[in-house]
């Protein structure tokens, strides 16, 4: 009999051990956000009007186009467009087959078979972001003007 129990209780660590992961779980693990990523919110906190444009190469790195106005002064565009294509699968489960001896009967006697436990999760996502900042300077290269546009769909 203590057999029997054993084997019930060693089925049920296995069952809680072999837990997947959700698709939620996948996507948060699959995901790079990455710390030197240019975004609205570093645009936000650290482009400001009087910077030079080192300071600005220093804080986003080179832009994308270098053009000027009717005046001959410089106006930068940053152009980021990234897309993400995410799937994840898992699938696990316990499979067991107990055999357990039962008193008074040879070891050869008596058995049972526990049915095998699966679960599978997966996801599948595209998304593609966009951001465009247009930095402009003045006569001495200092930023006298900036704006951005950002999209996710």
């Amino acid at each position: 009999m203590k057999n029997i129990h054993l084997s019930i209780y060693l089925y049920v660590i296995l069952l809680l051990l072999s837990s997947c992961m959700s698709a939620v779980e996948h996507r948060q693990a699959v995901r790079a956000d990455e710390k030197d990523r240019i975004t609205a919110g570093k645009v936000q906190r650290e482009i400001r009007i009087g910077m030079t444009s080192a300071d600005v190469v220093e804080v986003l790195g080179s832009p994308n186009i270098v053009s000027t106005d009717e005046k001959r002064r410089e106006v930068w565009v940053y152009d980021k467009i990234a897309t993400e294509h995410v799937y994840s699968t898992t699938s696990g489960g316990v499979s067991a087959l107990i055999l357990a001896g039962f008193a008074g009967v040879g070891a050869a006697g008596g058995g049972g078979l526990l049915p095998g436990l699966s679960r599978s999760a997966g996801a599948f996502s595209t998304t593609q972001r966009t951001l465009t900042i247009i930095i402009k300077f003045d006569e001495e290269n200092r930023v006298r003007d900036f704006a951005y546009r950002q999209s996710a769909f």
